[in-house]
Formats: structure tokens, C-alpha cells, sequence
């Protein structure tokens, strides 16, 4: 019987080990059939990992990006290069004033290595909420200007 060459993730060294054959895979110079099936069965094993086990899903968008900052020791202007715009624009979104583009979520999403959803989830935005406005006309407003 043959042994699967790959299994279900289930333990964080797994996911680790994994993430790395990957990147060896995708920076490789032999590119065939057989490699382009292998990344997009890790690819598919790793994303549903994310999905399942990443911490991001109990943080909003902005926290999880204050989080990445501290994690990599990214400083406002640090952000503001990564994302081609002001340092006074990083500011307003750091403080909920003005949110993320799909611009900035795309670059986000690639240098965190992280699924663009963690950056693409509603959140409560300061200063937009009319008085008898409900929550959630504001998060569908958020997501129109948003885009």
C-alpha cells in the first residue's frame, strides 16, 4: 500500500514544515505538472489549516495589523512605505478613522502571508455612526466605501 506523501495538517511544526516545502516548491526552477499539483495541494492543505486554526479570526482587521506591526517591528512609516500612501493616512486607519483598501489588503495580505479575508472582515469604523444609525448599516456602509 502506498503511503500518502501529504496528510491533513494537524500540529503547528506540520504547518511549518509544510509552508517551507511550499516555498521551496514555488522558488524552485523545475516547474512541471507534477510540481504545479504538489503547491496546489499544499496550498490547499495550508489554507484549510489558516482557516481552522489562525488567530486572526478573533481580531479585527486593525488589530491583527497592529499585532503583525509588533510582531515585525514595523512602525507606522514602515507601513506607510509597504502601502505607498500617507503616514497620515496609516494613522487614520490604525485609529478606525478610514479603512483598508482592496489595494492595501492585497499588499497586506501578500507580505503577512496571510488570506486577503483576515484584512477583508467588517469593522466598526469611528465617527461614522449617524445618531439612531444601527451597527450594521454602518459595517455595509464601511464595506461600500471600503472598495
Amino acid at each position: 500500500m502506498e503511503t500518502l506523501k501529504y496528510k491533513v495538517i494537524t500540529t503547528e511544526k506540520q504547518y511549518m514544515d509544510y509552508c517551507n516545502k511550499l516555498e521551496s516548491l514555488v522558488f524552485g526552477h523545475a516547474h512541471n505538472k507534477a510540481t504545479e499539483d504538489e503547491i496546489d495541494l499544499l496550498t490547499l492543505l495550508i489554507e484549510k489549516y489558516d482557516d481552522d486554526h489562525i488567530f486572526w479570526t478573533k481580531l479585527d482587521p486593525v488589530e491583527m495589523l497592529k499585532s503583525f506591526m509588533d510582531d515585525h517591528k514595523l512602525k507606522a512609516k514602515d507601513l506607510a512605505d509597504l502601502l505607498g500612501i500617507s503616514k497620515g493616512l496609516v494613522s487614520n486607519i490604525l485609529s478606525y478613522k478610514k479603512g483598508l483598501s482592496k489595494e492595501s489588503i492585497r499588499i497586506l495580505a501578500d507580505r503577512f502571508k496571510v488570506n486577503q479575508e483576515a484584512f477583508n472582515r467588517p469593522y466598526i469604523l469611528k465617527g461614522l455612526l449617524e445618531p439612531n444609525e444601527k451597527k450594521t448599516t454602518l459595517i455595509t456602509r464601511k464595506y461600500k466605501m471600503a472598495g
